[in-house]
């Protein structure tokens, strides 16, 4: 991955890449200060996090991961949440230490694999609208079914359903600029690179063994601090999943942008940057993790 298909002026940062296991994996990395890892989900990129990188990396080294399917993957990877999950933890030891998380969607469940794996790496979270447990409600069932299954596959993999629909209808405080759109399109040019997409979906169901393994481990890290961003109008993760962070995170503060949908950094780039900027963990000030 390049990021070719998109603009300087939207994407104004150099491409980075590490080999780890056979893949080619991309990330951003700018600023000087403590660690900012940026994890995102489905169907997003590390483009999702991109004004929010341009107003906090003057205080944070932002390092923003893309997972294989859109780095290269080599032969016989099969992108589930668990395969991720042990690229990013290879990728952690990039020298990531003193490390604030901040994460969105699957990047809830695969970078608290790696965090519970190794807290001592880790010093603060920022959890945006996600999970980190097995789901299996109603809603989970059919959505994962339908969109890891043949028909809503179908949908994925000819029609870009996730960009094309899902994307644009849960940013709810503003219609996305066609060179945006376009930017978010730009990795899946063809029903094969969307493949990642519908595994992600079936993912929900399909790993629960494993989302009951990282769920086992949250307790380590209950002694740190987290900011909960939680939209108000996100339709998959709400109140009852807002409330089960707060109880594993003591330590939580929650900010909840009005008006704003499922993809959070879209709707509330502003509100979130200004929080992080004035969030005081104990390790903020903590001018470490440069390379």
């Amino acid at each position: 991955m390049t990021a070719q298909w998109v603009s300087h002026e939207l994407y104004p940062f150099d491409n980075n890449y590490l080999e780890i296991d056979g893949c080619r994996v991309h990330y951003v990395d700018e600023g000087t200060g403590p660690p900012l890892l940026l994890l995102h989900g489905n169907p997003t990129w590390s483009f999702l996090y991109r004004n929010i990188i341009t107003d906090v990396r003057h205080r944070f080294r932002c390092v923003a991961v893309d997972y294989p399917g859109l780095s290269t993957a080599p032969p016989g990877y099969r992108f589930t949440a668990a395969e991720h999950a042990r690229i990013l933890e290879e990728f952690t030891f990039l020298d990531l230490r003193n490390t604030m998380m901040m994460v969105h969607d699957w990047g809830g469940p695969i970078g608290f694999a790696v965090a519970t794996r190794h807290p001592e790496r880790f010093t603060a979270f920022v959890i945006g609208n996600t999970f980190a447990w097995s789901k299996s409600d109603l809603l989970t069932q059919v959505f994962s079914r339908t969109f890891g299954g043949p028909t809503g596959g179908w949908f994925t993999l000819k029609r870009n359903f996730f960009v094309e629909t899902i994307l644009p209808a849960n940013v709810r405080a503003k219609r996305l600029p066609s060179a945006v759109m376009d930017a978010y399109r730009g990795p899946f040019p063809t029903p094969e690179s969307r493949r990642p997409q519908q595994i992600f979906a079936g993912q929900i169901l399909a790993s629960r063994p494993w989302l009951a393994e990282v769920e086992r481990r949250l307790p380590v890290l209950r002694a740190l601090p987290a900011l909960s961003l939680w939209p108000t109008r996100d339709i998959a993760f709400r109140n009852r999943e807002r409330r089960r962070w707060q109880e594993l995170f003591p330590r939580n503060q929650t900010i909840a942008p009005q008006n704003a949908g499922r993809f959070i950094p879209e709707d509330a780039a502003a509100e979130i940057i200004t929080a992080v900027l004035n969030w005081r963990p104990n390790h903020i000030d903590n001018d470490s993790g440069r390379r």
